[in-house]
């Protein structure tokens, strides 16, 4: 009897271990399987396998929860198919232990008013019996449920549980592993995708400030182009670009050429509708080719300006003030023809956003050089009265110097008259070349004789009530009431400029502003003198920190509205007249003095 028991106890032991056995090489086999993917669709599959495999199973579901809708999805190992379906929390088998998150052994599952026949009705498939575990995590949170039907070898047992509850938890803990390992990978490619995003930002911004950096710089419309031209061949790598600028009504553009590494422009007419700009201007379109050659709108003629093959262009319309083309701007070859490489739409919309900025540079620039020239006819028209007064002088000297020829009974002395007369003409012609200069655009300044009393009094006849309103008094003291040569409409800008400079800094108490007039000898150049105008205010004085550097541009004291161009302009006056201005400050005001170099005459 004794050892009957014996012998049945062994028995239930080899069976525990043949049980434990099985766990363990079960557990390594889906350890090692598991270890092998983190791609989630290939962990899914691999965990159903093998549980299928380790509790000889016919089919094994794995249902994953789904919190936003409150459900269980599933994937259906069925021979080699996947399935999948949805099902929700509660409903069913898998519905009952997720909701309880307890296991569930039903051996007569149409017994079990949970269980739901309707699959087996319409696969034609028989449940005998049904095994179903939670899937908790690392954190105890239950994530799925794994559920298994009809064991091979007869009914599923207590001990086909604890190895589906073990393979559960490892598989539970891989597929948060999973999860995790995908949403740190997703995030990674987001954060790519973000630092792409930002450095196309960034060098967006930086050509956006390089180019009003260079626009800003520029006089003139070829100066503008050089330097637009300049960031877009630097940015794009390509080989040259080109501005082609409608003119007028008519039908001829003019292109301005510039190829990378030479900042020359190549200047030449072409037709308005020629090429690939003329296509850009007509359509209203961007033209985008990597195939230039076979391309409806390549023009011959431009190899030549190129000095190679166009290969690859854009080109972009340029939007004028009417809204239609009023010139466009091209980009190309890119890389050269050691190192061919295609244009990208990266290229395309590089110079989509020069375009943009250059079409309103180009308009502004086209506004100033307009109004600079009617400013320039408005300003010869208003002097040109006192142009005509000034001639008088020399005509009456010449018209004297003539009549005392006649009387002149000595050649030596009709000699010396007539040598008196000529100089005159020669002033005379100097006014005209003065007159003329000024009105092509070959001088900044129309230097002409001003009488000092005459300006001076219309300064004070402008300021006077001005600075009044403002709490200041204006003196003007004029050791010099005499005549003197300087662009009298400049000159008056400066002195308003400084006036009105030193009235805002005295705004808050009020205060005197002073104008001295005065002329020194030139050391320097004996027989010449210098203008000396001094502008004093009693103001707070120039901060410190920044009158080192006031006549640059962009520098103000704080001023509101100050655009800090003022006193820059007022410098650039001065120097333009072959003079200079000085400061000095104290806490008992500024004081400003511009010299004006005043050549000697002949007296007329």
């Amino acid at each position: 009897m004794r050892v009957v028991q014996l012998e049945h106890k062994l028995a239930l032991m080899e069976e525990e271990l043949g049980r434990e056995r099985r766990i363990g090489v079960a557990l390594r086999e889906v350890g090692l399987a598991l270890g092998t993917t983190l791609d989630l669709d290939q962990l899914l599959d691999l965990i159903l396998s093998k549980i299928v495999d380790a509790v000889e199973a016919d089919r094994a579901t794995l249902y994953l929860l789904d919190d936003r809708k409150n459900e269980l999805v599933s994937r259906i190992v069925q021979g080699d198919e996947v399935r999948s379906i949805r099902l929700k929390v509660g409903q069913g088998i898998a519905g009952h232990v997720a909701h309880t998150s307890k296991a569930l052994l039903v051996n007569d599952p149409y017994e079990d008013p949970r269980f739901n026949p309707e699959w087996d009705m319409t696969s034609g498939y028989r449940t005998r019996s049904i095994l179903a575990v939670p899937m908790k995590n690392h954190m105890g949170r239950t994530i799925g449920v794994i559920q298994v039907l009809n064991k091979k070898s007869g009914l599923f047992s207590d001990h086909d549980a604890v190895i589906l509850a073990a393979l559960a938890t490892q598989a539970a803990i891989s597929i948060d592993n999973s999860r995790l390992f995908l949403s740190v990978t997703q995030k990674n490619t987001e954060l790519l995708e973000i630092k792409e995003q930002l450095e196309h930002r960034v060098r967006d911004l930086k050509l956006l400030f390089d180019l009003e950096s260079a626009m800003g710089r520029a006089t003139s419309l070829e100066e503008l182009f050089t330097g637009v031209l300049s960031e877009a061949l630097r940015t794009s790598d390509a080989v040259a670009g080109a501005f082609a600028l409608r003119d007028g009504g008519t039908e001829i553009a003019h292109l301005y050429l510039m190829r990378h590494g030479n900042p020359e422009l190549v200047r030449t007419k072409v037709r308005a509708t020629a090429g690939f700009t003329g296509a850009a201007m007509a359509e209203g379109d961007v033209i985008f080719t990597n195939d230039a050659g076979h391309h409806a709108s390549n023009d011959p003629a431009l190899d030549e300006i190129l000095g190679e093959p166009c290969r690859a262009c854009i080109c972009v319309p340029l939007e004028g003030e009417d809204g239609e083309a009023m010139g466009a701007i091209a980009l190309y070859n890119k890389g050269g023809m050691k190192n061919e490489r295609d244009f990208d739409e990266d290229d395309r919309a590089l110079l989509l956003l020069i375009a943009a900025n250059a079409s309103t540079a180009i308009q502004l620039q086209m506004s100033r050089e307009s109004r600079e020239r009617e400013e320039r006819l408005t300003t010869i028209g208003r002097l040109l009265s006192g142009v005509i007064h000034d001639l008088k002088t020399p005509l009456t000297v010449i018209s004297g110097y003539v009549q005392l020829m006649q009387h002149a009974d000595k050649r030596p002395v009709r000699e010396e008259y007539a040598e008196l007369a000529l100089k005159q003409f020669e002033h005379i012609g100097a006014m005209q070349r003065d007159v003329l200069e000024f009105a092509r655009g070959e001088k900044n300044v129309l230097i002409r004789k001003v009488y000092l009393a005459n300006f001076f009094g219309d300064v004070k006849e402008q300021l006077t009530m001005q600075l009044a309103r403002m709490g200041v008094e204006l003196v003007i003291e004029l050791a010099d009431k005499g005549v003197a040569r300087f662009d009298e409409g400049k000159i008056l800008r400066v002195i308003h400029n400084l006036a009105r400079n030193a009235a805002e800094a005295m705004a808050d108490k009020g205060g005197k502003l002073t104008i001295k007039v005065s002329r020194e000898k030139d050391k320097a150049h004996p027989g010449d003198e210098t203008l000396v105008v001094t502008v004093s205010d009693t103001g707070p004085g120039i901060p410190k920190e920044i009158e080192h550097r006031l006549f640059q541009s962009f520098v103000t004291s704080g001023k509101k509205g100050g655009t800090g161009l003022g006193l820059a302009i007022t410098k650039r006056i001065a120097e333009e007249h072959g003079g200079t201005i000085s400061v000095h400050s104290s806490s008992r005001g500024a004081t400003f003095k511009m010299r004006l170099p005043q050549p000697h005459l002949e007296s007329t």
